[in-house]
C-alpha cells in the first residue's frame, strides 16, 4: 500500500528535556491508526511534527513522501487540535467558507453540515457565542474542510457527554469508508479500541507498543471468563483455584480474571457448573495500557 506518514528516527528535544526519542513508524494510506500514551507521553509533540508545526531535533518527517511543510502536502491534510480556537467577529459559515477558499476543491458547506453534525441554525452564530460541543463540531468542520486524504484528530472528543461521543465517531466511520487516513489520539481507550486499525502506544517520548487492538490485546495475557450458573458451589471453588486471580459476582455473572483460561475452562466443565452465555475477553485494553505504561516493556 502507498504511505501516507513516514516517520525515520525522529527525536524532539526540549532543552535537555526528550520529549520523543528516536521514533521511527510508517502508517499506510486508508488506514485509521491511534496515538495512545500517559500524559507527556510524547503524542501531541508526534501529532505536531507529522503536521509541520514542530521540527524535530534530529530525524525526517514526510507526508505522501514530501515534507509536511510543502503547500502540496497542506492541501491534502486537515487537522483538528484539542485546544479549539476560533475567528472572533465572524458566523460560523463565514469561518467555513473562509477555510474553503484555501484548497482546490473543498467540500461543499452542505457536506460538512452533514458529515460534522452540525445544526443548520449553527451556522449563522457568531463564533465566540458557541457551546463546547458547537465549537469542536465547527473545528471538525475546519479539518474537513478542504476534502483532506489525511486527517488528525488530537483529543477529538475530550469535553464530549457519552452520547456526543458515540456520534462523533459515527462521523469517522463514515470518512473511512471513503478511504481516508485517519489519525487520533484519545484518552477514551475504548475509542480507540473500537475504532482503530491499528494502536501505536508511547512512553517517556517511546514507542512501546505498535499492532492491531486485538494483537496488542493477546500478547497481554490475562483473560476475564464469565458465564452464569446456577450452581452455588461454582464461586467458591472457582476462587480457591491457584491459577485464578481474582473471582467476583457482576450483575448476576461469575467473572473469572486468569492468565490460564484453558486450565480455567477445564475445571467450569469437569465440575459440572453447567455455565450459560458463556463469555471470553482476552485483556482489557485498559490493563494493557496500564501493564504497558508502568512497567516499560514488552510483555510476555
Amino acid at each position: 500500500m502507498a504511505i501516507a506518514v513516514q516517520l525515520n528516527n525522529v527525536t524532539k528535544n526540549y532543552g535537555i528535556t526528550a520529549a520523543v526519542q528516536n521514533i521511527s513508524l510508517t502508517i499506510e494510506k486508508g488506514t485509521t491508526v491511534a496515538i495512545l500514551g500517559p500524559n507527556g507521553a510524547g503524542k501531541t509533540t508526534t501529532i505536531s511534527m507529522m503536521l509541520g508545526l514542530l521540527e524535530p531535533t534530529s530525524g525526517d518527517v514526510r507526508l505522501f513522501e514530501k515534507n509536511p511543510k510543502e503547500i502540496v502536502v497542506r492541501e491534502k491534510i486537515g487537522a483538528m487540535l484539542q485546544d479549539v480556537s476560533l475567528i472572533d467577529k465572524l458566523k460560523v459559515h463565514e469561518v467555513i467558507k473562509l477555510f474553503r477558499s484555501y484548497y482546490k476543491n473543498p467540500l461543499s458547506i452542505e457536506e460538512l453540515v452533514e458529515i460534522t453534525g452540525l445544526e443548520p441554525e449553527d451556522l449563522t452564530k457568531w463564533a465566540t457565542k458557541l457551546s463546547g460541543g458547537q465549537r469542536r463540531r465547527v473545528a471538525f468542520a475546519l479539518a474537513l474542510a478542504g476534502n483532506p486524504d489525511l486527517v488528525f484528530l488530537d483529543e477529538p472528543t475530550v469535553g464530549l457527554d457519552v452520547t456526543a461521543r458515540r456520534k462523533f465517531w459515527e462521523k469517522i466511520d463514515i470518512l473511512k469508508a471513503s478511504g481516508k487516513t485517519i489519525i487520533f489520539s484519545t484518552h477514551y481507550l475504548e475509542e480507540a479500541d473500537d475504532v482503530a486499525e491499528r494502536i501505536i502506544l508511547f512512553n517517556k517520548g517511546e514507542i512501546i507498543a505498535d499492532g492491531k487492538p486485538a494483537e496488542i490485546k493477546q500478547k497481554f495475557r490475562r483473560s476475564t471468563i464469565s458465564f452464569q450458573t446456577d450452581n452455588p458451589d461454582a464461586l467458591p471453588k472457582l476462587k480457591a483455584l491457584p491459577n485464578v486471580l481474582d473471582c467476583y459476582m457482576e450483575e448476576e455473572r461469575i467473572c473469572i480474571i486468569t492468565e490460564e483460561t484453558d486450565a480455567v475452562l477445564e475445571t467450569i466443565y469437569k465440575e459440572n457448573f453447567i455455565p450459560k452465555d458463556m463469555q471470553i475477553e482476552h485483556g482489557r485494553l485498559e490493563e494493557v495500557f496500564e501493564h504497558l505504561t508502568s512497567n516499560q516493556g514488552e510483555v510476555s
